[in-house]
């Protein structure tokens, strides 16, 4: 009875890795053993960077609410504090892009908490 292999669904699991690896260096994009552990590694770095990339810009709105509350003598904390007191419901990411890109309408925000 002959061997019995099945190259069809082998020959696709290879093919699948070394696509996913195309633009790498050296033997990583073209040698399926190194292509495999070279795209297991950026996939897992790929999925801890898409939680750590909301946290870095999460920093980035704060550091710009930070400067943009301070030309108004009042703190981060003390403005944040405010805002949420007031009943304002404006993310960071607004009120960043506020305090960067229309400083009168962050104005208007800071003279409303105040």
């Amino acid at each position: 009875m002959p061997r019995s292999v099945n190259s069809v669904a082998a020959k696709a699991r290879r093919k699948k890795i070394l696509k996913q690896a195309k633009g790498y260096f050296g033997r990583r994009k073209n040698v399926h053993t190194v292509a495999k552990n070279a795209v297991d590694r950026g996939l897992t770095f790929a999925y801890r960077d898409r939680k750590q990339n909301k946290r870095n810009f999460r920093s980035l709105w704060i550091t710009r609410i930070n400067a943009g509350a301070r030309e108004y003598g009042m703190s981060y904390s003390e403005f944040i504090g405010k805002v949420n007191k007031n009943g304002i419901s404006l993310n960071r990411k607004v009120l960043a892009d506020l305090a960067m890109n229309h400083p009168d309408a962050f104005k208007a925000i800071v003279d409303k908490v105040k």
